[in-house]
Formats: C-alpha cells, structure tokens, sequence
C-alpha cells in the first residue's frame, strides 16, 4: 500500500507470485514523484501490470490513471454507474475545488458479481453504492478494499451529489454479512478487520 495524494489516498499493488501478473488499485496521486515510487515497486516485484481498477469515479481516487495507463499499458476498470465520472469534472466533482480532473475513459466497466483477476488473484467485484453511485469493494478470500465504502471506524462521506445515506446503509448491511477475519483495506486510513467494524464501528453497530 501506498499512501498517495493531497488527501490521503490509499494506493494498492496486488500481484500473483506465480504469473507475476498485478494490478493497481484507486492510483490517486497528484505528483510524478508519486508515479515513480508506484513503478518502482511495481519493479521490485517484477510485475506485469493488468489493470488499474477505480473503487469509485471522485478524483482523489483516479487521478493518477492516465499516467499509469501511459507507463504500464494495463486496462483501465471502474463500475458503470461511475464510468462517466471519469471524463466528465462536474460529475467527478472536482470542478467544485476550481481543478478540472480527467481520466481516460475505461476499457472495461464492472458491474456486480464480475470478477478481477490476475494469474490465481481473484476479486469479486461487490457495487456498494451510498458514497458514490457507482461504488464498488472487490472481495478476496481474505481480505476486502473497500473504497470510500468503510473505514476503520468510520464511513464515507455521504453528502456528495450522488450520495445517499440509505444506500450507504444498505451496502454497509451487505459488508457485515460477510466473515469477520476478512483484512479492510479502505481508500483512506488504516486497515482493519471486517470483525473488529463489525464490533467497533458505530455505522455497523446501528
């Protein structure tokens, strides 16, 4: 994980030791420094970039994408509902903050129960709509990203144009079905485990 982005985003390198095939998960980055460091890990671990998946369309999240798409060639993946937001800085919202973000356009748009995968690393996609419309978590067998969707001890922020505190609700219910010994990996902040939110986090617990 790498921490990348005036806000904190959280970065993620998956790869498979076998293929040695990787993708990059919510590459929010503002700086080329910020490239560079992805890329040497990418080199580190001697992986072949896939894909580049988005949890959600806001630019804290994608704003890296085109940089990367440049340097690694892998397909760029994001849920439908969300897909616009990528081209479109009214809709990614970053119009609002006088910056105008863009990305390129996705290869390939997700919708629930698809499945991400590089050599044995398999990631089902989970649409977890409140904070963003299009909003997804990717699900392994031990641990989930969950976006902007949960943090430890929190939630995303669900006054945005296209949020809805129901839906976040909702799409929270749906995470405390699944086991406790899942790792949360979310978009900001540190890691948890899904058992510790359910037990903790007052968003779980109502």
């Amino acid at each position: 994980m790498l921490t990348v982005g005036a806000l904190q985003t959280n970065c993620y390198l998956v790869g498979c030791p076998e293929s040695l095939q990787g993708l990059i998960i919510d590459p929010g980055f503002s700086t080329n420094r910020e490239a560079q460091t992805i890329m040497e890990k990418v080199e580190e671990h001697n992986l072949t970039i896939k894909y580049i998946v988005n949890t959600h369309g806001h630019p804290d999240h994608t704003s890296g994408n085109g940089i990367l798409k440049e340097k690694t060639g892998a397909s760029l993946l994001i849920h439908e509902l969300d897909a616009p937001k990528l081209t479109n800085t009214s809709q990614n919202l970053s119009a609002l903050f006088g910056l105008h973000v863009n990305s390129p356009s996705p290869d390939q748009t997700l919708q629930e129960g698809d499945l991400v995968q590089v050599g044995g690393v398999k990631l089902k996609v989970l649409h977890t709509p409140g904070h963003s419309k299009g909003g997804i978590c990717l699900l392994a067998e031990k641990v989930i990203f969950t976006g902007d969707t949960l943090f430890a001890g929190s939630i995303g922020r669900y006054d945005f144009p296209d949020a809805n505190l129901q839906e976040i609700m909702k799409s929270l219910k749906r995470l405390t079905e699944l086991p406790d010994h899942l790792k949360v990996y979310p978009g900001h902040g540190p890691s948890s485990t899904l058992g510790e939110e359910k037990r903790s986090n007052p968003f779980l617990r109502t």
